[in-house]
């Protein structure tokens, strides 16, 4: 039942899609964790302990920060707005069941993606060193998320036409997807002592398996739009070649061949 609040909170939030679909899966995500952090808060606020107060308030401030950061470049960028029109389809024509079943599954996997802390809560499992770790993990990702977008706007601010290669884009090239894995692999590890059955252990894995392979998807399809762009252009060749795209020190330079990431 409680697990059917998240659900119907999620898809509150992220209905926005509705108005352009691609906002089910980014601004509409944004609002969904958020929401989902402050329905936690307000469900279990008699039984809270400080990890569980903290493990909340983390889903708040990464979706706003994801929220705001997306609906300010929405805003205010118009060379990204401009980009973004060949990039991504506008939706206008799409069925309503089309969108029905975007906004559904995405909500789902938002629900899913969050329910470790829930099933904590609900198992009445208080703040262990586990969820601590846990704990560590994800404000370690949402640092790397945040610094990774102040860094990318900067240089594009100073150079629109580069590819970016600084600051954290020096260690991997899709700090921001590699920050998000991290924020959600603290998330699950956090609750892997406390799950009961298994509907909790399913619900989990299909959270954190379902936001990593959406990673790799996002990040294939940046690889692929920036083959297009700086393709001929030697330092990015010198770059990608020495650079892992998802995760520093993994070997791993390309994710463009596997097309059954198609997230």
């Amino acid at each position: 039942m409680l697990f059917l609040i998240l659900l119907a909170v999620a898809l509150l939030a992220s209905a926005c899609g509705f108005k352009k679909y691609v906002w089910f899966i980014s601004i509409g995500y944004g609002f969904a964790v958020a929401a989902i952090g402050a329905a936690l808060l307000i469900l279990f606020r008699d039984t809270l302990s400080i990890g569980t107060v903290i493990a909340s308030v983390l889903f708040l401030a990464y979706g706003c920060r994801l929220s705001g950061y997306l609906l300010y470049r929405e805003l205010k960028s118009a060379a990204y707005n401009a980009k973004m029109k060949t990039e991504i389809k506008s939706g206008k024509g799409m069925k309503f069941g089309v969108k029905a079943a975007i906004w559904i599954s995405a909500a789902l996997l938002y629900a899913c993606e969050t329910a470790p802390v829930l099933f904590r809560l609900q198992n009445g499992a208080g703040t262990d060193m586990v969820l601590v770790i846990g704990l560590c993990l994800s404000a370690c990702g949402l640092i790397i998320e945040t610094l990774a977008d102040l860094q990318k706007s900067a240089a594009k601010k100073k150079d629109p036409k580069r590819f970016v290669d600084t600051g954290l884009y020096r260690i991997v090239r899709c700090p921001n997807y590699f920050g998000e894995m991290l924020f959600w692999t603290g998330v699950f590890v956090g609750c892997v002592n406390c799950l009961n059955g298994v509907w909790q252990w399913v619900a989990v894995l299909a959270g954190y398996l379902g936001i990593i392979y959406v990673m790799f998807g996002g990040a294939r399809r940046l690889e692929m739009r920036q083959n297009r762009t700086y393709g001929d252009d030697p330092e990015y060749q010198a770059y990608v070649k020495k650079t892992p795209i998802m995760v520093p020190l993994i070997p791993l330079y390309s994710v463009e061949k596997y097309k059954w990431l198609v997230a």
